[in-house]
């Protein structure tokens, strides 16, 4: 019996746990498949092997791990494989599967302009664009961010988009937020987020010490769980089955 294990990443703020829970369940009724539970990687109950364990007391010997991360990094790579192996270990006779992050996708530019929009912008040639990610060590996922950011540029035209990290490789946002009030433009930071938590506020706490202009920069609201995420993250676990059925 198939089942759907959504992994997302979890938070110690409660609120952002309730958003992606909401989002999942906003995601279920896509699907016919009668077992579909969720889990998160870390700082939030239940753990994947727990979540595991729901699939299998209900029947499932075909489960498909769906992760509800933005980009490929550690998690996807390392941490999530690694989970998995150990519920192998546990339940020989299950075929698990593991799907693609939502990654790089048009409709995913299409809500990052739509944070900018509901700013109020200038027009796009005199704004320039900060996306923030949350970082890594992993090379990938720089990558992935600045062919985002070239994305968001080519598609509205943007003066400038640029990218940063909250930590791990790459240039750190804490580097980039003096430098804004150099920008002849007004500039949007865009936190490349998914969920409410500590991140997002620690943003918020940096951005107001530096004492910028509200008129010159301005903090746009997280990508968050929009029409276009959900979307990109249906197609993401049609994919998944389909990779799976096509292994059966």
């Amino acid at each position: 019996m198939q089942a759907l294990l959504y992994v997302a990443h979890g938070s110690r703020v409660r609120e952002g746990n309730r958003e992606a829970v909401q989002f999942i369940e906003s995601v279920k009724p896509f699907f016919d498949v009668d077992i579909q539970e969720h889990c998160f990687l870390e700082l939030a109950e239940s753990s994947i092997l727990k979540g595991v364990e729901k699939c299998v007391s209900k029947g499932a010997t075909r489960i498909a791990v769906i992760p509800i991360l933005l980009l490929s990094a550690n998690h996807m790579k390392i941490d999530i494989p690694s989970e998995i192996e150990k519920a192998k270990t546990y339940f020989p006779f299950v075929d698990f599967t593991i799907g693609k992050p939502l990654g790089v996708h048009e409709k995913l530019i299409h809500s990052l302009h739509s944070r900018v929009m509901a700013q109020c912008p200038s027009p796009p040639g005199e704004t320039d664009i900060l996306l923030i990610g949350r970082g890594s060590s992993d090379p990938d996922v720089q990558k992935d961010l600045d062919q985002i950011a070239k994305l968001l540029q080519q598609t509205y035209h943007y003066a400038k988009v640029d990218t940063c990290f909250l930590y791990g490789n790459g240039p750190l946002f804490e580097e980039k937020l003096p430098t804004l009030c150099e920008s002849q433009n007004r500039v949007f930071i865009i936190p490349y987020l998914l969920f409410t938590g500590l991140l997002k506020l620690s943003i918020q706490k940096k951005v107001a010490k530096q004492g910028f202009s509200s008129r010159r920069v301005v903090l746009c609201d997280c990508l968050g769980y929009d029409e276009n995420v959900r979307q990109v993250f249906i197609q993401r676990i049609e994919e998944t089955l389909y990779s799976f059925a096509g292994s059966g």
